[in-house]
């Protein structure tokens, strides 16, 4: 670990280079909107005019950052063969994405949605679950964010083997996130996760071969010494482990695919062809990404046994950089990983920074504060609110409190809550606001309540889908029960359009 291939001047080269292609690319974007910053559809949905490459890689950049390279092959790590339910899991959200996406992206298109609370505004018309829907998503995103600032100094100071500081790599990035974010809104967005896209796929395929190249080039080989050595990590999962595999899988495929950002690329699709091309092209990635790091994390535990929890963190990096001193095209490819992994982080912290903005100052300051105010100035508020947001999360990530696997799994105990507003509330016309905002509210609170208790979990069921099954009985019990009668009636027209969703769903 002492003769790292990256650091020094090299190191901070390569990050340069990236930072300075996002900001190129920030400010390309925004001189081909001259009304980005006018305008919330141009800001924050790049206009609904995203093409298919643009909305691929950007719903990639949603689903795979730095939780899923930095933070999955550590957890594979630690855990051992149990962590392929990764694998699965990531599957599962875009099956999620599939029963509900492009029904949902009919109706935001003729209903002209911004954030994601707009459908729920839409379909319930009730104030009290609007806020409700909003405060889980503003939750959900902090904690996201969070956990895209704790990945991005861990990436950078392994990646460069400390050369440039946890804090420092913090900040600087940060700073470069917010120029160009500014400057371009979510087209900026979507390109530079073109570019990181591109940059991580090639990379971690070569990070795989690499490491297996490094272990002798026999996977099987890598298996014997965890029989010989760790038997613990090959075992077969005791039943209560198995249940959890089971639950995670269901809390993650739902949770990831109400992801507030997640829904908002739903609404900024050119047209419902490319939004079903994309998710199609989306259901290999799993294999592709979150399986190879599994396997990068296995090949770990032959490299580099006996890490303690802090260090495997930063394994990605150790691997990366033994790696690239195989010869120079691995130390090539290793640079085009070793920007990657920071530009796939930096992006994904953007795309929830815009999303968070957007709900801040769409759905709390233009709708309760300012109902007047002009689309130029939500947009304002929206951004001195995303620094606002990155000042606190910042003082919280200089001393990360949890690994990156716990800050991601917290998140969704409550962002699940939110997937019968657009699940059931799509399909289901008898759902009722008064049910939805005291099921989500239960929900929250048994799932907040269990993390608060230390209870990780009911027999093997996480915090978040026990809260979830409570949340989904009051739905649909309170709704058979007690038909709201507060719920304004549709006009005739918003009928008839329902019907055609259900044929273009269908």
């Amino acid at each position: 670990m002492n003769n790292l291939s990256f650091g020094g001047a090299s190191g901070i080269m390569v990050l340069v280079a990236y930072a300075v292609m996002m900001l190129v690319i920030g400010y390309f974007a925004g001189r081909k909107q001259p009304n980005v910053r006018q305008s919330v559809r141009s800001y924050y949905l790049a206009g609904q005019g995203l093409g298919f490459v643009a909305l691929f890689f950007t719903l990639y950049a949603t689903q795979y950052s730095g939780n899923s390279v930095v933070g999955y092959a550590p957890e594979a790590y630690r855990s051992g063969f149990v962590w392929w339910q990764s694998v699965p899991f990531m599957t599962a959200a875009i099956a999620a994405y599939l029963l509900f996406a492009p029904r949902l992206y009919v109706i935001a298109k003729r209903e002209s949605f911004v954030t994601p609370t707009d459908w729920v505004r839409y379909r319930f018309r009730s104030t009290p679950v609007n806020l409700l829907v909003a405060a889980l998503m503003l939750w959900g995103l902090s904690n996201y964010l969070l956990e895209q600032l704790v990945a991005m100094g861990q990436g950078i100071s392994g990646l460069t083997g400390d050369t440039v500081p946890y804090q420092i790599g913090v900040v600087a990035f940060v700073l470069v996130m917010l120029v160009y974010s500014w400057m371009g809104g979510m087209r900026a967005v979507a390109l530079t996760d073109v570019m990181q896209g591109i940059a991580l796929l090639v990379g971690v395929v070569v990070l795989l071969a690499g490491a297996l190249y490094l272990a002798g080039g026999d996977l099987g080989d890598v298996t014997r010494y965890l029989i010989a050595n760790e038997p613990d990590k090959v075992q077969v999962p005791v039943t209560t482990d198995s249940v959890d595999w089971l639950s995670m899988i269901i809390m993650i495929g739902l949770g990831a695919a109400v992801y507030p950002h997640a829904i908002q690329r739903i609404y900024a699709a050119r047209d419902e062809r490319t939004l079903k091309r994309s998710l199609a092209i989306m259901a290999w990635m799993p294999l592709v990404t979150t399986g190879v790091v599994f396997l990068v994390g296995i090949i770990g535990l032959r490299l580099f046994p006996g890490l303690s929890t802090d260090a495997s963190e930063q394994l990605v990096g150790v691997i990366a950089n033994e790696v690239a001193g195989i010869n120079l095209f691995f130390y090539a490819t290793m640079i085009l990983l070793f920007g990657g992994v920071i530009a796939a982080i930096v992006s994904t912290a953007d795309s929830a920074l815009l999303s968070f903005s957007s709900i801040v100052s769409r759905d709390l300051y233009a709708r309760h504060i300012s109902p007047r105010a002009s689309e130029a100035r939500q947009v304002l508020v929206g951004k001195i609110a995303g620094v606002v947001a990155i000042a606190i999360l910042l003082v919280v990530a200089w001393n990360p409190p949890a690994t990156l696997y716990n800050i991601f799994v917290l998140k969704f105990e409550l962002i699940v809550q939110l997937a019968p507003v657009f699940m059931l509330g799509l399909y289901w016309n008898r759902l009722s606001a008064a049910p939805v905002f005291w099921g989500m509210l239960a929900g929250a609170l048994v799932a907040g309540g269990m993390t608060v208790a230390g209870v990780d979990d009911l027999y093997g069921v996480p915090g978040g889908l026990v809260g979830l099954a409570l949340n989904v009985v009051i739905c649909v019990v309170g709704s058979l029960l007690a038909p709201d009668s507060t719920r304004t009636p549709e006009p005739p027209r918003t009928r008839r359009a329902e019907t055609e969703v259900s044929s273009a769903a269908s």
